[in-house]
C-alpha cells in the first residue's frame, strides 16, 4: 500500500530502510515522518516535492515558515524573531501531525474540510493507511496551533485578574449583613447579655448528657471510626436513625435516611436535588435565613409565605397557594419553628398537605426541632400525615442532644407512593458525594445516643426552655410598646415592636442596636428573617440571666417609649 503524500509515492519501506540507520532514535524518526506528511483524498491534487528526500524538504520549509520569514512556523520557536512557531519551538517539539493534514487540507481543497480529513495511525509494522473520516473543526477547533490559515492567537493575560465566582457573589446569609452592619458597642458599666445566638451551649448551663459523651468515647476508643466512610453514612448507622424516626404510617429503612454534615448540609442536598436554576421555592416568612442563602446562590427564586403572629404563627395558607405556579419545586415548612418558637397542630399541618397535594409540590419540611415541645402541645411529623405528598425530612442532633458543633444531620425520604422513584434518591447520593459526608466518630456512636439517651435528659430541657420562655413572656408583655408572642417548642421568642411608639428609632435594626449600645442586651432584629419590627430572643442563658435582660429591656423601652397624643400627634423626645 502507498500513501499520497507532499513528497511523492512513498511507502513505509522506503522510509523505514532510507532513514532507519540515519535516526538518532526511533522516537524521534516517527515525530519526522508525521511532522513531514501531507495527506490530501485526491492524489491529484497534492503537492509534489522537487526531490525524492522528504528529510531535507522537511528541514528545508521549516525554518523560513510556511507564510514567509514571519509567518507562523518561524526558526525560533513560538512567538520567536521569525514566526509564532519553528523548529525549536512547540511545532517542533510535538506531535502535530492530525492537525497539520488538517491545516493543509484546509487551505488546499476548503470545498472538502467540512466533513473529511485522514488520519494516520501508528502501529508496530509502521504507518497505516487512512483510518476514518473526521470532522475538521474536531481536528483544528478555533484556532488551534498548526493552521495555515489566518487563525486567533491565543490571548495572553498581561496582568493578574482573579475574580470570585457568580456563586459567590450570590451568596449573603442576611443575618450576617445585618449584625455586620451594626455598631455593636456594649455599655461598659453593664456585662454583655446576649440572647441572639441559637446555640444552646453559649452559656454552659445546657450539657449534653453524660451517656452521650460515654458513646463518643466508645467510638473513639474502638478504633473503628478513623477512616472514610459511604458518603451516605454507615449502614449500621443508617439503619439507626431509621429505626428511631419510623412509625406505622411513615415507615423507614436505612435506604430511606442519608447522613450529612449537620442539619444544614441536609437542607442544601435537599434543596439541591429539587430545584434547577430558574425553580422557585416557598419559604416562610419569618423563617431560617440559610434556606434564601443557599437557594439564592444555586439561581432559584425565593417566594416568602407570610407567618400570621395573630395566630401563633400559623402559615397563611391563601396568601402561600397564591404564590405556587409551574415553575414552584418545592415548599419549605419549619416545624417547630426558627425564629418564632410555633408548633403547628395536626390539623393545620394537613390543611398544609392538601395545598401541596393539589398542586403537586413536594415539601422540604426542616424538623430539626422535633420533640422540643412544651408539655400539652404536640407535633406529628408531616410524613406521618401525608398520605400522597412526598417529604424530605431534614434533622440532626444538634438542638435536641445539645451538641451543634458534632455536625450530625440527616436527610428522611418519605415517598410511600414512590412519586420520587429512583431518581430523587439516585440524586442525593450523588450529591453527597460532593464530600466526605458525616463525621465518621458521631456516626459510629449514633446508636448508642439514639438508644441510650434517658427520656429525663429531654424531658429536663423542655421544662428549662418552657420556664424561660415564660419568664420572657410575662415580664415583656407588661412593657408598654412590646408584642411578645409566647412560643410552643424549640428555643426562640419573638418580640413585636410598636414603632409608631419609639419615633426615635428608624426601624428594627436601629432599636436592637442602641439597646446593645446602651443596656448591653443583644437581640436579633427580625429583619434578618424578613419580618422588620420583631425581634427574636433565644431562651436558652441561664434563668437570672433572663430575668436581667427583660429588665433592662423594660427600663430601655420606658425611657424611648411615647404614647400617642390626644390630637393622635407623637409628643416631641
Amino acid at each position: 500500500m502507498k500513501w499520497r503524500s507532499s513528497m511523492g509515492n512513498v511507502t513505509p519501506r522506503r522510509l523505514k530502510t532510507d532513514c532507519w540507520t540515519t535516526c538518532i532514535s526511533w522516537r524521534k524518526f516517527l515525530l519526522e515522518v508525521l511532522t513531514s506528511f501531507r495527506l490530501h483524498p485526491d492524489p491529484s491534487a497534492a503537492r509534489r516535492s522537487s526531490c525524492g528526500c522528504w528529510r531535507r524538504c522537511w528541514r528545508t520549509s521549516a525554518p523560513r515558515g510556511e507564510r514567509g520569514e514571519r509567518g507562523e512556523r518561524g526558526e525560533r520557536g513560538e512567538r520567536g524573531e521569525r514566526g509564532e512557531r519553528g523548529e525549536g519551538g512547540a511545532e517542533g517539539r510535538r506531535l502535530p501531525s492530525l492537525l497539520l493534514q488538517a491545516s493543509a487540507l484546509g487551505e488546499e481543497h476548503p470545498d472538502r474540510m467540512d466533513n473529511k480529513a485522514y488520519l494516520v495511525q501508528m502501529k508496530s509494522s509502521g504507518v497505516q493507511g487512512p483510518a476514518r473520516s473526521v470532522s475538521a473543526k474536531a481536528l483544528l477547533g478555533n484556532g488551534v496551533h498548526g493552521s495555515r490559515g489566518p487563525t486567533k492567537t491565543k490571548s495572553r493575560r498581561q496582568r493578574w485578574e482573579v475574580k470570585a465566582s457568580a456563586m459567590a457573589e450570590n451568596t449573603l446569609n442576611p443575618i450576617r449583613a445585618i449584625v455586620d452592619g451594626m455598631k455593636l458597642t456594649p455599655n461598659p458599666e453593664k456585662p454583655m447579655i446576649s440572647l441572639s445566638i441559637g446555640d444552646p451551649t453559649v452559656f454552659g448551663n445546657l450539657p449534653t448528657d453524660g451517656s452521650v459523651l460515654q458513646a463518643m468515647k466508645d467510638a473513639i476508643d474502638c478504633q473503628q471510626y478513623n477512616g472514610y466512610a459511604p458518603s451516605v453514612g454507615y449502614l449500621k448507622s443508617r439503619q439507626a436513625v431509621a429505626n428511631f424516626y419510623s412509625r406505622p404510617e411513615a415507615p423507614l429503612q436505612a435506604e430511606d435516611v442519608i447522613l450529612t454534615s449537620g442539619c444544614s448540609q441536609a437542607i442544601e442536598l435537599a434543596i439541591s436535588v429539587l430545584c434547577n436554576p430558574g425553580d422557585n421555592i416557598l419559604v416562610p416568612r419569618p423563617g431560617f435565613s440559610l434556606y434564601k442563602t443557599l437557594a439564592v446562590s444555586m439561581g432559584i427564586e425565593v417566594k416568602l409565605y407570610n407567618l400570621l403572629p395573630e395566630k401563633s404563627w400559623e402559615m397563611d395558607l391563601q396568601h402561600m397557594e397564591s404564590l405556587i405556579d409551574e415553575r414552584t419545586s418545592c415548599l419549605i415548612v419549619t416545624n417547630p419553628s426558627n425564629p418564632c418558637g410555633s408548633v403547628f397542630s395536626k390539623d393545620h399541618l394537613q390543611k398544609v398537605l392538601r395545598v401541596a397535594s393539589k398542586h403537586c409540590v413536594p415539601i422540604l419540611a426542616d424538623e430539626i426541632y422535633s420533640d422540643m415541645v412544651f408539655p400539652g402541645c404536640s407535633c406529628p411529623s408531616l410524613a406521618s400525615l401525608s398520605s400522597d405528598v412526598p417529604v424530605l425530612s431534614c434533622g440532626g442532633l444538634a438542638k435536641r442532644w445539645l451538641v451543634p458543633g458534632w455536625r450530625m444531620g440527616w436527610i428522611l425520604i418519605h415517598d410511600r407512593n414512590d412519586i420520587f422513584g429512583p431518581e430523587i434518591r439516585q440524586g442525593l447520593v450523588k450529591l453527597s458525594q460532593r464530600i466526605l459526608g458525616a463525621c465518621t466518630i458521631v456516626q459510629g456512636a449514633l446508636e448508642s445516643i439514639l438508644n441510650d439517651t434517658p427520656q429525663s435528659f429531654y424531658s429536663n430541657t423542655i421544662s428549662f426552655l418552657k420556664s424561660n420562655s415564660e419568664i420572657c413572656f410575662k415580664e415583656l408583655s407588661s412593657v408598654p410598646g412590646l408584642n411578645p408572642v409566647m412560643p410552643s417548642g424549640a428555643m426562640y421568642l419573638m418580640v413585636g415592636i410598636e414603632m409608631d411608639h419609639f419615633p426615635g428609632f428608624k426601624n428594627d435594626v436601629d432599636f436592637t442596636e442602641r439597646l446593645v449600645t446602651e443596656q448591653s442586651v443583644f437581640c436579633l432584629p427580625a429583619s434578618a428573617f424578613e419580618y422588620p419590627n420583631f425581634f427574636r430572643i433565644v431562651v436558652t442563658v441561664p434563668e437570672e440571666l433572663m430575668v436581667e435582660a427583660c429588665s433592662r429591656i423594660r427600663g430601655f423601652c420606658q425611657r424611648y417609649y411615647r404614647p400617642p397624643s390626644c390630637d393622635g400627634n407623637d409628643l416631641d423626645q
